[in-house]
């Protein structure tokens, strides 16, 4: 499931909205030179493509030579990606930072010092009102520069200011490193191996978690040592199975937000994360009435006339909002209404297919199996779950691998296909048992699913009733949590018990909890 792999270049352009378009256009025709013309022309066959065929640029710009295209694809690349600075600078503040420390370098370099000086200080006080520190660390160092060499005549204590504004920018950039670097790295852990397993499992992650979490006082961090605290914090607890813990961090790193109101605007990504981190604590939980109101939240950042939509907000608007309105239908049983959005969202996973990372593929199959698994359509469930098991690097999401392969074995038998089941039985144990991820319900599935050929008609019941009763005593367990959190084995059961659809006995449970 690896993304389709393109000319760069034709990528690029495919990106561009009509706006940037038109503005690329006037930006090369700024000078009429025939060499940007020829530029015009190799754009406007790129974006006129379907697919990338060199063919067709040679055959629709024939004094385009097959020994030039390389380099003018490469130049092509540069005043695309000029253009688009120019564009798109009234809406990063970034952007302007870095424009205005290059104008300051050009004063400075014309002997202009003081008025080098004079825009370092504002772009300096824009970069902290902004939270951008690494870009006030590199203004201080230019000011540095300068007046350390007594050029300016400053204030006597100038020298003491700047001094002390770098010092304490850089324990702010190095504690805010620290966490960024402790956040991404449980988050690639918990790519790697999920929930914990076991003890030893939990005893790993929580050395890993208490050698790397820098001795802080959250009260005198600044936003982002905050920020990366709590999303440290809601990784870790997330891994751990501490889901009250982890809702709690998600919820202070929403309201971190909340409570500096222009980081939104500025930093609109994190907040998008930090918003489907809380959605997906509150599902976990199973605490409906919140998840409603966040995903409501969720839902109007996009109606929020004070963020700037590009396409990389759109993207994570796709991927959070589907994921959620799927975990939705989970919490609710509404699996029937649930399939009527899958042919939407097989329409937009197929639209941001090759900027979504495998990981998150795999996790809209398994939730699309899940889906129509519970609607009673095996089929189809059995359709997309060949979609996750036909992916070659299991080291991805193992905890995936693994539950879509008993999720497979359980919808060959409700449709009957119990022909090749012990077959598939022996194949998946073996596959488990080289991941080293047989625990105890999974070994007691297995179990029953090898006896299920042998076991009559009049004896099934009593089979689901005791399998059901062995399984409840795995539930609370914080290292078997994890087949109930990927598949509710324990209401599959029950529907077999009673002799009802499982989305009958999902939404009985759902409306149970909500009195």
């Amino acid at each position: 499931m690896p993304n389709q792999r393109k000319d760069p270049l034709f990528q690029l352009i495919g990106t561009l909205t009509k706006a940037e378009k038109r503005n690329f256009t006037l930006f090369v025709n700024r000078t009429n030179t025939k060499e940007e013309a020829k530029f015009i022309r190799l754009f406007d066959v790129l974006d006129g493509m379907k697919t990338f065929d060199e063919r067709i640029i040679f055959k629709k710009v024939p004094e385009i030579k097959k020994a030039q295209l390389s380099n003018m694809k490469a130049n092509l690349y540069k005043q695309i990606l000029v253009s688009l600075r120019l564009n798109h600078i009234h809406h990063n503040v970034d952007i302007q930072l870095r424009e205005n420390i290059d104008y300051a370098k050009v004063l400075y370099n014309k002997g202009l010092y003081q008025q080098s000086l004079k825009l370092l200080n504002k772009a300096k006080i824009q970069a902290m009102e902004s939270k951008q520190n690494t870009l006030v660390l590199q203004i201080l160092e230019f000011e540095k520069l300068i007046e350390s060499q007594y050029i300016t005549r400053s204030i006597s204590n100038r020298a003491d200011e700047l001094v002390h504004q770098t010092v304490e920018f850089n324990r702010t950039i190095q504690t805010s490193n620290s966490l960024s670097n402790l956040a991404l790295q449980l988050y690639g852990l918990y790519l790697k191996m999920g929930y914990i397993r076991n003890e030893e499992d939990h005893h790993r992650v929580k050395f890993f978690m208490e050698r790397n979490l820098p001795q802080v006082e959250e009260d005198n961090l600044s936003f982002f040592e905050k920020l990366y605290l709590y999303q440290s914090q809601v990784w870790y607890n997330h891994i751990i199975h501490d889901f009250v813990m982890s809702y709690r961090y998600a919820q202070k790193w929403v309201d971190l937000f909340k409570n500096n109101a222009s980081m939104i605007e500025l930093q609109p990504t994190l907040y998008l994360k930090g918003l489907h981190n809380l959605l997906a604590t509150l599902f976990n939980l199973r605490h409906y009435s919140k998840f409603v109101l966040v995903l409501k939240e969720l839902d109007e950042v996009s109606k929020n006339e004070s963020i700037k939509l590009n396409q990389n907000i759109e993207i994570l608007l796709f991927l959070y909002s589907a994921t959620h309105r799927i975990n939705k239908h989970f919490l609710e049983g509404s699996f029937t209404e649930g399939v009527k959005f899958i042919p939407e969202l097989e329409r937009d996973l197929e639209k941001y297919v090759d900027y979504l990372d495998p990981h998150r593929v795999l996790i809209f199959y398994y939730k699309i199996a899940s889906i129509y698994f519970g609607s009673g359509d095996n089929l189809k469930a059995i359709k997309y779950l060949e979609k996750v098991l036909g992916y070659k690097d299991v080291s991805l999401r193992e905890d995936i691998h693994c539950f879509a392969r008993i999720l497979n074995l359980i919808a060959h038998y409700d449709e009957g296909l119990d022909e090749s089941l012990e077959y598939h039985v022996k194949s998946v144990y073996h596959f488990l048992g080289k991941m080293n991820d047989l625990h105890a319900v999974q070994k007691e599935i297995f179990s029953f699913l090898k006896k299920l050929n042998r076991i009559t008609v009049h004896g099934l019941k009593g089979e689901f009733k005791d399998l059901r009763d062995r399984l409840l005593v795995y539930q609370n367990d914080i290292y078997e949590q994890r087949p109930f959190l990927y598949l509710d084995i324990i209401s599959w059961l029950e529907s077999k018990i009673d002799n009802v659809p499982i989305q009958q006995v999902l939404i009985s449970k759902f409306k149970d909890s909500l009195r």
